[in-house]
C-alpha cells in the first residue's frame, strides 16, 4: 500500500542501459491494491517479471513493450491482472537471467524452476534464486526484488459516493468521524476531518464527478478522494490575501505522506495519516 501509499504498495527494479552514445535506464514499476487484488505494472524496456500463484505455478506475465527510459518520446501502456493474497512478485534485471553461456530463454527456465521450489521465507527465496542462478562471478550487476501480496478485509474499508456539490465536505466530515469512532480511532478525528474536507473540497472545486471517499485502517489510516478529472492537484504558495491555494500545504503538513495517482479515468488524491502520532501536529501555515 498506496506499504508504499497506505493501501498500495509500490515497487521496481530499473537498471542503466547506454547505445551509440545515448543514456537511458529501463524500468519495470508494479502498485498493487490489496483492497481490489489488482496489480497494474508498465515497463519501459526492462525483463518481464514473474508471478508464483498461490498453487505454486510459476508465470512470466506478458506486459506492453515500452522504450527505455530517455531514449524514445513512446507513451507506456500499463496491464492489469489479479493477484490473490499469498502471490509472489519477481522483479529483476537481466543480470539474473541472462550469461554467456545461455540465452534469456534458458534464463527464464531456471528462474521458473527455483522459483517454484518452496522455501520458508522470502529471504530465503532470494537466497536460493541467487545461488541457483548466477555464477561465483557474476558478469554484470544484479538486482532482485520480491514481494507476496496479502489482502485487506471489508472491516478495514470503508467508501462513499459524494455529491458533487459544496454540502458533500459536511458529509464527509460525519462520514469520517462515525467510521473512526467505529474503529476506535477517536483520536485521529480532528486531523482525518481536516485532511478529508480539503480533499473533497479540491475534487468539488477542480475535480469531476463521480467523488468517492475512501478510508483505509491498516498500520496507518489511509484517507483517498477520487474523480474523473484529469487535473494534477500541486502544492503552490498562498499569498498573504489570498483566499484559496493553501489546502494541500495543510494536507502535506499534517500528513505522514500524500501523493497522487492516475487512474484510466480521473486520479486519486491520498494521504496517509499516522494514527499513533498527536491528534494536534505542530503547523506552519499562516
Amino acid at each position: 500500500r498506496p506499504g508504499a501509499e497506505g493501501a498500495e504498495a509500490g515497487a521496481g527494479t530499473a537498471e542503466g542501459v547506454g547505445e551509440g552514445g545515448d543514456i537511458g535506464a529501463t524500468c519495470l514499476y508494479a502498485v498493487y491494491d490489496p483492497v481490489s487484488r489488482r496489480c497494474t505494472l508498465a515497463r519501459a524496456g526492462h525483463v518481464l517479471p514473474a508471478v508464483v500463484r498461490a498453487d505454486g505455478g510459476v508465470d512470466i506475465l506478458d506486459l506492453p513493450p515500452g522504450p527505455p527510459l530517455g531514449l524514445g518520446g513512446l507513451p507506456f501502456e500499463t496491464a492489469e491482472i489479479d493477484l490473490p493474497e499469498g502471490s509472489l512478485l519477481a522483479l529483476y534485471t537481466d543480470g539474473l537471467i541472462e550469461a554467456r553461456d545461455h540465452d534469456i530463454g534458458a534464463g527464464l527456465d531456471r528462474l521458473r524452476a527455483a522459483l517454484a521450489r518452496p522455501a520458508p521465507s522470502l529471504e530465503a527465496t532470494c537466497d536460493a534464486l541467487l545461488d541457483a542462478l548466477l555464477p561465483a562471478r557474476p558478469p554484470d550487476d544484479v538486482a532482485l526484488l520480491l514481494a507476496r501480496t496479502r489482502t485487506l478485509g471489508a472491516g478495514q474499508v470503508a467508501t462513499w459516493d459524494l455529491a458533487d456539490e459544496p454540502a458533500a465536505v459536511a458529509k464527509a466530515r460525519s462520514h469520517v468521524t462515525r467510521q473512526l469512532g467505529d474503529w476506535g480511532l477517536a483520536e485521529a478525528e480532528f486531523t482525518a476531518e481536516l485532511v478529508a474536507s480539503e480533499l473533497v473540497t479540491n475534487a468539488i472545486r477542480y475535480g469531476r464527478p463521480p467523488i468517492r471517499l475512501r478510508l483505509i485502517h491498516d498500520r496507518t489510516l489511509l484517507c483517498e478522494v477520487s474523480d474523473s478529472g484529469g487535473t494534477t492537484p500541486h502544492l503552490r504558495r498562498a499569498r498573504a490575501f489570498d483566499e484559496g491555494g493553501r489546502g494541500l500545504l495543510l494536507v502535506a503538513q499534517l500528513a505522514d505522506r500524500w501523493g497522487t495517482r492516475r487512474a484510466r479515468r480521473g486520479k486519486t488524491v491520498w494521504a496517509e495519516l499516522n494514527t499513533a502520532a498527536a491528534p494536534f501536529p505542530a503547523m506552519a501555515v499562516l
